[in-house]
């Protein structure tokens, strides 16, 4: 079975997860046949570790982890590789893949000039 996490930063404010929880209702809706999870880096629940351990239990054998961050900064570049790592070493039978940042990506920088074009 394939799954994908939803991976974010996370943050203090209870708030700040509203859209990453409608991102994973999305998906659902969608994608009602592939598992979908949120996970955050810090400050927030689950953790990596604990999305990809959830997924395992579901029978999960491919899990794409998309990286909800506008940029491939230091903690995409320093943190991430580590944890994803540190799953990889856990949980040995799941191919473990990720993408890079999604806003590294055209299609989500056309959304995003979309939306602000619509504020005029």
């Amino acid at each position: 079975m394939k799954a994908i996490i939803l991976f974010g930063h996370g943050a203090r404010d209870a708030r700040w997860r509203e859209p990453f929880d409608r991102l994973a209702d999305l998906w659902k809706a969608q994608y009602p046949n592939t598992p979908v999870e949120l996970a955050f880096l810090e400050m927030m629940a689950p953790s990596l570790e604990e999305a990809v351990g959830s997924l395992a239990s579901k029978g999960a054998a491919q899990i794409s982890v998309v990286s909800v961050f506008f940029g491939q900064g230091g903690h995409l570049c320093n943190d991430f590789p580590v944890l994803l790592q540190a799953c990889q070493a856990k949980y040995p039978q799941i191919a473990l893949s990720a993408t890079t940042a999604v806003g590294e990506d055209l299609a989500v920088l056309q959304a995003i000039v979309d939306f602000a074009a619509r504020a005029l």
